[in-house]
This record gives C-alpha cells, structure tokens and sequence, in this order.
C-alpha cells in the first residue's frame, strides 16, 4: 500500500481514496466481480438493466460480484449464482480467462473474465431484489445491429460488450 493512501470517504460499496495526485474509488472490502461470456445455441447471452450512475438501462454481459457473500465465495461459485439469477441458465462448464480491470485510470475494480459452456435453461432469470434485468440471446452475426438498434432506443451499452462485438468492427 502506499504511504501517500488517503482514504476520503468510505460507503457501504465504494471507498474513494486520494494517492499523491491521483484520485480513485475502489469497492469497499475490494470486492471483486466475475463477467460472463455465455452462448446458448449460437446465441449470445445479453442482459439488459437500470444502472443509477448512467441514468439509463444498459446492455452488458452477466456478471455479478465475488465475495460479497463472504469468504466462501470464488470466481466459479459466483459466476455460476449470477448466471443463473440473471439469465435463468446453469453453465455445465466454467472456464477462468483471466483477470481484467474496468477502467485503471479511476477504478481499482477488477473483473475476472469466465466463459460459460453447456447451458441449461432451468428458470426465468430476472435478478434478485427487483433487479429488473432482461435476457437477450442474440445469434452472434447480428450483435452489431441488436447494439445498434439499442443504442437508438437510449440504452446504454458497457464495454465489455465489445468483447462480443470485436468481429463486427474490424476492418
């Protein structure tokens, strides 16, 4: 940790912390996340929710937070939960890509990146706690114009979509 740290206010979820002259936040108890790239008979699995930050409804991967149910909680195990609470769908398999972070310059989140493989549908999906979240499966050749026609109805669109959206962009 670095001497010049500075914690400047600590909230339930997110701490903001001064370090010489950069500023930055970062979860509080450096919760971290996993992201879920996820087919299901050629189709992308999308899910789309409110985000109070950007006002709007978004259009990103499932994804949910590691540890914040405790010390038992690891990539797998949150992965699995969120996919299935998001999406309705249980991965067979779970495959660890690798760590990533968000936005380095101002967050210190981290996110570690999982491909979910042999989906079953086993509910409705939807989230928790009147998440509000919609599943979409998109077939992989129409992600560009699925985001697209999003984008036109205002909905926000998080950058790790790209992820699935790469192939449509190169030249």
């Amino acid at each position: 940790m670095s001497p010049t740290r500075e914690v400047k206010w600590r909230g339930k979820y997110v701490t903001a912390i001064k370090d010489g002259r950069w500023e930055y936040v970062e979860r509080t108890g450096r919760v971290t996340a996993a992201v879920i790239l996820a087919e299901y008979e050629g189709q992308v699995v999308l899910v789309e929710q409110p985000r109070v930050p950007t006002g709007r409804r978004c259009l990103e991967l499932p994804a949910g937070l590691i540890g914040d149910l405790g010390e038992s909680d690891d990539v797998e195990t949150a992965a699995r939960r969120e996919l299935e609470e998001e999406t309705g769908f249980r991965a067979e398999r779970i495959e660890l890509l690798g760590e990533f972070y968000s936005a380095p310059g101002i967050l210190a989140e981290s996110f570690t990146l999982v491909r979910a493989s042999g989906l079953t549908r086993v509910g409705p999906g939807g989230g928790v706690d009147g998440e509000d979240i919609v599943t979409h499966l998109v077939p992989r050749n129409e992600i560009a114009a699925f985001v697209a026609a999003k984008r036109a109805e205002g909905v926000g669109v998080d950058a790790k979509v790209l992820l699935v959206l790469a192939a449509s962009l190169a030249p």
